[in-house]
């Protein structure tokens, strides 16, 4: 039996190529690999001297050979190609563990285009997808997490058919990601990220136990070990849409750096939010806006669930909480919801990924943008556009009212005051329509909204959004501007002494 070994991520590769030569593999491998294992006392031979072909162009060539090439690929059970290698003097590879060049991080650590290219794997891949092929004759390993199941199964001779078939499924993954992030990778570089073809690799984190519906599969799947690493399940198991609902969330609760903020979101909209001094004020506050949609809701925490946190949220029913981290007190006051699911990322401050690109599934394929950011800047350099002035406790609700309002779901109006959200309108065929709700929600929660701040994430077509802010008591108004009727909107905020800023910037979420 001979084995070959070439990996860039060599963790683990000793123990493994150990174990392979105790089970009567002969070795073959290359380079730092080769390097590496004759350090470690095991008796390798060098691809370069089982060829009789020595490695070429800076290492560009070296496994790109026929006795290796025929080795993996040439089936065992076919008389002709029996009789093809033992004519060639091919000796069979009877298993294949590669990883490929370290292209991503190549591309973090320089902007050297030269060193990038040669960072491309152009041996490894052939050999895998090779060893993939023939997977009823070879064993593919591309996967260190694999170096103990592969040995095992030698050992109890449990290598057959399923085996074997799971390991090449991996590694046309494998190389399908490495091409995907070539073509990705050069397409940013060269054609501003939109090239001719687009690809969108995900790893499976989990199996959601159905999708939006109990007909449907659904399940969780990752860029960049995100959710690996900063997803942690305390209490329950996330559905596909508490992740929906979640991501909302954390994208409110993270919009405000370090701040101790609050996000409570229903169907992926926002029904809450506060940053006051504290985050058990933040979530007091945040649940007055409405704690009817609250209920079964998801709560997002932009720190560390306590006791006196988790008492407070544990008066209503919420589904899902998600904290940056979760004492163990905090965790026993929900001993007994059974219902409730609760979430950390055992950090300091909930994080985002920052993906630089979002896209959506339409019906035949799907629609790519960049990532839309609430820039610091849009509130900085916005235009007052009324004759009265702003106050400064009236601008810091601006800054949160505009912030939720690009988070929220168009067309959406956002009221805010003294740093909490009061009444939020979302999802509506017209501005007004969005404005008339969030008025009537409040006056259904008795909530005063005299001295507010609104803001809109898409300009007023008319003035009539103005004057029913005016009948409740709004006092500054902040949206993008660029109406055909901005004139009468002005008169109308004038007329009615209220603030009214334009950022010249426009949020529609859809």
């Amino acid at each position: 039996m001979r084995a070959l070994i070439s990996v860039s991520d060599k963790d683990g590769i000793v123990e493994f190529a150990s174990g392979l030569a105790n089970l009567g593999f002969e070795i073959l491998s290359t380079g730092g690999t080769f390097k590496l294992l004759k350090e470690n006392g095991i008796n390798a031979l060098e691809v370069s001297e089982y060829t009789k072909s020595p490695e070429m162009f800076e290492g560009r060539v070296k496994t790109l050979h026929p006795k290796i090439h025929g080795g993996i690929l040439h089936k065992r059970d076919d008389e002709n190609h029996a009789k093809q290698a033992l004519q060639n003097d091919i000796g069979g590879i009877d298993l294949v563990c590669v990883n490929l060049y370290p292209f991503k991080q190549t591309t973090i650590r320089t902007d050297d285009f030269d060193e990038i290219v040669e960072n491309i794997d152009i041996g490894g891949p052939a050999m895998v997808r090779s060893a993939a092929k023939n997977f009823k004759d070879v064993l593919i390993v591309t996967n260190l997490n694999d170096y103990e199941n592969v040995l095992n199964a030698l050992k109890n001779g449990t290598a057959d058919y399923e085996f074997r078939k799971s390991l090449m499924i991996k590694a046309f993954e494998h190389t399908a990601s490495y091409d995907a992030m070539i073509a990705n990778y050069m397409n940013e570089r060269f054609n501003g990220g939109f090239g001719a073809s687009k690809f969108i690799v995900g790893n499976k984190v989990f199996d959601t136990r159905y999708g939006e519906n109990p007909h449907q599969k659904g399940a969780l799947y990752e860029f960049e070990s995100f959710f690996n690493l900063n997803f942690r399940a305390l209490k329950g198991e996330a559905s596909f849409n508490n992740l929906t609902d979640i991501n909302g969330a954390l994208m409110l609760a993270t919009s405000f750096d370090e701040a101790p903020a609050v996000a409570i979101i229903k169907h992926a909209n926002p029904c809450g939010f506060a940053v006051k001094n504290t985050l058990l004020e933040s979530y007091t506050e945040a649940l007055k806006s409405d704690p009817i949609s609250a209920y079964g809701g998801v709560v997002a925490i932009n720190g560390t669930l306590d006791k006196a946190l988790a008492q407070k949220i544990n008066e209503i029913y919420v589904e899902v909480i998600l904290a940056a981290n979760v004492t163990d007190e905090a965790l026993a006051v929900f001993e007994a919801k059974k219902r409730i699911k609760i979430f950390t990322q055992d950090n300091k401050f909930l994080v985002r990924a920052n993906d630089k690109y979002d896209f959506k599934r339409i019906d035949g394929g799907f629609v790519y943008q960049e990532r839309d950011e609430v820039e610091d800047d849009e509130l900085k350099n916005m235009k007052l556009m009324s004759k009265r002035v702003a106050s400064a406790d009236e601008l810091k609700d601006a800054n949160i009212a505009w912030k939720v309002a690009a988070l929220t779901k168009s067309n959406c109006v956002v009221y805010v005051k003294d740093a909490a959200v009061v009444a939020i309108g979302m999802g509506m065929t017209s501005r007004v329509d969005a404005a008339r709700a969030a008025v009537a929600k409040a006056k259904d929660m008795g909530l005063d909204l005299k001295g507010c701040t609104l803001a809109s994430e898409a300009f007023f077509p008319f003035r009539d959004s103005i004057d029913i802010a005016h009948s409740v008591g709004v006092k500054c108004i902040v949206e993008p501007g660029g109406s055909i009727r901005d004139d009468e909107v002005i008169e109308a905020a004038n007329e009615h002494n209220i603030s009214l800023y334009f950022t010249g910037v426009r949020h529609f979420l859809h």
